[in-house]
């Protein structure tokens, strides 16, 4: 009797005569089982760095920059330490520190950088990946951080307040606020490059007002703000404009207090200062700024590049006044001036 010899390509006949509701079947196992090793993965929550030059790098007590960034990151339905975690870092009113604060959390690997304009530059060197998103009160272009606000390239985008154009329109204000006024003392920040950038639109300006400037210089390793107001008092100034920078900030409340004792009117580039005690401000809204600059962080987590996302500027500026000021120092604001302000503080 014959003997039947086991056939051995049997197993790969079978493969082959698979019909084809098995292989649909074999797919879709597979596909449960990938679908089921990836449902066990955890999720990746984006990491935000949020760097500000002054205030407080404790979330739980921040300042209005950062409170107004936070809204805006709640107002496109992102909650704090579910599906985003934000690590946040201040220089507290000191410049030095914003480089290492920088470059602590490049070397964290965030998702995207927030910084103030102290820390652009620092951000741009740490950096060519992670993405940037700036509010700054320079112009990004002139500064070298961008190629143009429509096309920004690189990794930098965000906001440009262009505080320092608005120079000319401060002194036409504060010429209206202090009629017949002839000679302005300007306090800034001589160790800064951004505030030096500024005196000179400012200087420019007045020529074309027809005022004279008293230039005011404080360092943050000279800073004499009695010595600088007991000066513009014997210049004969009939108001001030202090121009914005870390420094000055710090000392906000300094400042504006020692522009009362003095009776000087007194001009600022942001609304903190007349909260503080001074008498007017023109600029526009940071909060808000911070508030947009969330915008941008919610399309670059959604896969845009910073290159193709055009910086925006601010499209309204706000004039606050301080009539409880005024009425220390002796002044009277002009109705058509207080008709237009945006806030008034009583």
């Amino acid at each position: 009797m014959p003997r039947i010899l086991p056939n051995r390509r049997s197993k790969f006949r079978f493969r082959a005569n698979l019909k084809p509701a098995g292989v649909f079947a074999l797919v879709v196992t597979f596909a449960m089982y990938g679908a089921m090793a990836q449902a066990q993965q955890p999720t990746k929550i984006p990491r935000i760095g949020f760097v500000s030059g002054s205030g407080s790098g404790d979330p739980s007590t921040p300042g209005p920059l950062t409170k107004g960034f936070q809204q805006g990151l709640r107002d496109r339905g992102y909650v704090e330490g579910k599906d985003i975690q934000v690590e946040y870092r201040s220089g507290e009113g000191n410049p030095e520190r914003i480089p290492s604060l920088v470059a602590e959390l490049v070397q964290h690997k965030v998702d995207v950088l927030v910084v103030t304009s102290s820390g652009i530059l620092a951000a741009k060197q740490a950096t060519k990946t992670i993405p940037i998103v700036m509010v700054t009160n320079s112009d990004p272009v002139a500064t070298g951080l961008i190629d143009s606000l429509a096309h920004p390239g690189g990794n930098i985008t965000g906001l440009t307040t262009l505080t320092y154009e608005l120079s000319g329109k401060r002194l036409e204000l504060l010429t209206e606020v202090v009629p017949r006024l002839s000679r302005v003392g300007v306090l800034w920040d001589a160790d800064s490059r951004l505030a030096a950038t500024a005196f000179k639109e400012y200087e420019v300006a007045a020529r074309a007002l027809k005022i004279q400037l008293q230039s005011l210089e404080v360092g943050a390793s000279n800073a004499n703000f009695e010595g600088v107001f007991q000066a513009a008092v014997k210049g004969r100034v009939g108001a001030l404009i202090a121009i914005r920078s870390t420094l000055l900030l710090r000392n906000a409340k300094r400042i504006s207090d020692l522009a009362s004792k003095n009776r000087l009117p007194s001009m600022y580039e942001e609304s903190r200062f007349v909260e503080g005690g001074g008498l007017v401000s023109y600029s526009s809204n940071d909060a808000e700024n911070y508030k947009r600059a969330a915008y941008f962080v919610d399309r670059i987590l959604k896969g845009a590049k910073p290159a193709d996302l055009p910086v925006e500027q601010p499209i309204k500026f706000e004039l606050v006044i301080n009539l409880k000021t005024a009425k220390q120092i002796g002044h009277t604001v002009p109705p058509n001036v207080l008709v237009r302000a945006d806030k008034v503080i009583r």
